[in-house]
């Protein structure tokens, strides 16, 4: 059960949030977000396989969706439906550049292809590095 205690400490005044503010306007508590990406993708992957610059933009924005945002299919490393056109809005590169970059991409089998705007994205990007770092996909794997 919660206390008093617990729940008051939580709690915040409208008087704090107007001091939260800096001198520019901006509220102290907007932190930018983070996501975890594995060191062997700058230290093993860009080195090895020189990824263009679209490629790697592609494969992060892959990587995102299914690593770091909320995602029910984590845990077999599929991400959610996506639409391509929005990913090169996002990503600001045309579209026949976001296709161009999925086939490269599919070729060096960092990701497969599940439907149009759905795709398989491997935790450590191959599958030598998956059964090295002992990554499993709950049975699923290609």
């Amino acid at each position: 059960m919660v206390d008093l205690h617990s729940i008051l400490a939580d709690h915040r005044s409208k008087a704090k949030s107007d001091e939260a503010h800096e001198a520019s306007g901006r509220s102290q508590e907007h932190r930018p977000s983070t996501s975890e990406i594995p060191d062997v993708f700058f230290d093993k992957i860009i080195v090895d396989y020189k990824l263009s610059r679209i490629e790697i933009l592609v494969l992060m924005y892959i990587y995102r969706r299914v690593w770091s945002f909320p995602n029910l299919h984590r845990s077999h490393g599929i991400s959610q439906m996506m639409s391509h056109t929005e990913m090169a809005k996002n990503l600001g590169v045309g579209i026949e550049d976001v296709y161009s970059a999925l086939r490269r991409l599919e070729e060096y089998d960092f990701i497969k292809t599940i439907r149009a705007g759905q795709y398989f994205s491997r935790r450590f990007f191959t599958k030598d590095l998956d059964i090295y770092f002992e990554q499993t996909y709950d049975d699923f794997e290609f």
